[in-house]
Order: structure tokens, then C-alpha cells, then sequence
């Protein structure tokens, strides 16, 4: 281990905690890790396989994250304020995960110091995935993303990226051809 690794650190402390109090749990593709109305209790990290989450509109599915292998998730709004979900969170591929319960994540969070830095580095992310979908023109958006995620296409088929970028997956497979 790196003597560098302050041990009260949020971020270690919640790594440790899927390595020692995680549950494993496997979703076939379309399978729902949680769906809207209902609390989130849990933190998920993606060991294999791929994720999407959304919240449905009147018209149509807004795809607004995907996740893959390394990656940690829940919906935090539902998770914090202890309200129900409005968000969907569905394995678009067989998806394996480490679960840690929120009992488990509150007791780390009494006992890290830097819980405010992981907050804040949360906050950025979502942040950059927002700017992501205000962006006008659909290659520059693509390029932000694929900066952020270069191994997105290895993990997440182009219908959900497309979906995720707001554009067909037509005109997805054009900017990356161009």
C-alpha cells in the first residue's frame, strides 16, 4: 500500500468497504439496479458490464449517465434526501456489482476526513455531464465525452451513446467516421 493513503480519506475508506463488506449481485441485461419511486439505499460499483441511467420524460427515455467496469453509482438526489428515486438505473449489458449498503457508508462518513473533497469531485463530474448535453454542436459533445471516457465504445453499444449524446445513432456513426 502507498504510505502516502491517508487511511481516514472517504475515497479509500469506501474502496476498502467494497473489498471487505460488499455483497456481490449480478443483473442480466435489462434488469433494473433500481428503478423510479423507489429510496436508494445503496452504492454500486461495476466490476463487469455496463449501465445506463435515466429518468423517463413524457415523450421519450433521457439516457444521463453510463457507466462501466471501475465505475461507482446510485442516485445520489434519492440516496441524500432519503426520497424516492426519479431515476432508473438498468444493466444494458449482464452486470456484475459490488453493493455497500448505506449503513455501511454513513459510518464511513462519520469517520473520513475528506467526505467533502469526494462531495465536491461527485459535484464536478455531474456538472461536466450536464455542460456535455448543453453543448450545441453534436461532435463537439462527442469529443467532451470520449476525453473524459476514451473506452466508452468498448463497453457501451452506440445506441445508448447516441441516445446519451442526443443525436440518432446514424449521425453518431458520421462524427466518428469524420
Amino acid at each position: 500500500m502507498n504510505p502516502e493513503i491517508n487511511k481516514l480519506d472517504f475515497t479509500y475508506q469506501i474502496m476498502q468497504a467494497f473489498e471487505r463488506s460488499s455483497k456481490e449481485k449480478t443483473y442480466k441485461k435489462g434488469e433494473f439496479l433500481l428503478q423510479e419511486g423507489e429510496i436508494e439505499n445503496n452504492l454500486y460499483l461495476i466490476d463487469e458490464g455496463a449501465v445506463k441511467v435515466f429518468y423517463l420524460s413524457e415523450y421519450e427515455e433521457k439516457i444521463i449517465r453510463l457507466s462501466y467496469n471501475g465505475s461507482v453509482l446510485n442516485s445520489m438526489s434519492s440516496f441524500f434526501d432519503k426520497v424516492p428515486s426519479e431515476l432508473y438505473i438498468e444493466a444494458i449489458r449482464q452486470t456484475k456489482v459490488k453493493v455497500i449498503s448505506r449503513a455501511i457508508i454513513e459510518r464511513i462518513t462519520d469517520e473520513s476526513e475528506n467526505y467533502a473533497q469526494f462531495l465536491k469531485t461527485i459535484l464536478v463530474q455531474q456538472l461536466d455531464r450536464e455542460v456535455d448535453l448543453l453543448i450545441d454542436s453534436p461532435a463537439k459533445r462527442l469529443e467532451r465525452v470520449l476525453k473524459r471516457s476514451p473506452n466508452l465504445f468498448q463497453h457501451v453499444p452506440l445506441k445508448y451513446i447516441a441516445r446519451y449524446l442526443r443525436m440518432n445513432p446514424e449521425t453518431l456513426s458520421r462524427i466518428r467516421k469524420s
